[in-house]
């Protein structure tokens, strides 16, 4: 049970997600959380590092969607700046965005991976869907008080996640703000 809350891999920003590994892996469309992933939850204005790297993700043949809970007028903005399409009011961990995103995508699930900072959202929602999922750190420790509160459990289980061995020693410090400086993580099963 616990498993379905373990990311296939982490990455501490979109920044250092290893766009060619992916490919090898036979991913070719990203599902993309939107606050505290691609930009600071309490901004509107899409950094101009973010545009580049979705530019460099569609330039390399990936297919990309938005799929967020934050409210429509935001996310359309932020969709049309980045030329990709977003669904909003997207309620994850439920399944219907994810299935809407790969009807978007024209992907089967095997080829997609799910992006995003948070556990209980981004991986449990992915993972139900079996997409490849990736845990980044937030963009901004500033965030909504009931994300906060959410915080304070999904620390507890990604503990319990490195306690079973679940986790990597490297993603576990790396998820904590630690520098590392050792090779590529290993996990069990392939997860981060």
């Amino acid at each position: 049970m616990l498993q379905i809350l373990c990311p296939n891999d982490f990455a501490q920003s979109i920044f250092d997600i290893d766009l060619d590994g992916l490919r090898k892996l036979g991913i070719s469309g990203m599902i993309l959380d939107l606050d505290n992933t691609l930009m600071a939850w309490d901004r509107d204005e899409v950094p101009a590092k973010a545009v580049k790297w979705v530019n460099t993700a569609k330039e390399k043949g990936f297919s990309l969607c938005i799929a967020s809970n934050a409210t429509g007028s935001r996310v359309a903005h932020i969709s049309e700046t980045l030329g990709i399409p977003a669904i909003s009011k997207a309620v994850k961990p439920r399944k219907k965005p994810f299935r809407k995103a790969l009807e978007i995508l024209k992907l089967p699930p095997e080829q997609v991976a799910v992006v995003g900072d948070q556990v209980f959202t981004d991986v449990l929602g992915g993972n139900r869907m079996q997409l490849y999922t990736i845990l980044i750190n937030p963009v901004s420790r500033k965030e909504l008080r009931t994300t906060r509160m959410v915080r304070r459990v999904e620390r507890r289980v990604i503990q319990r996640l490195h306690r079973k061995g679940y986790l990597s020693d490297r993603a576990f410090r790396l998820r904590l703000g630690e520098p590392c400086a050792d090779g590529p993580s290993s996990g069990k099963q392939g997860r981060y």
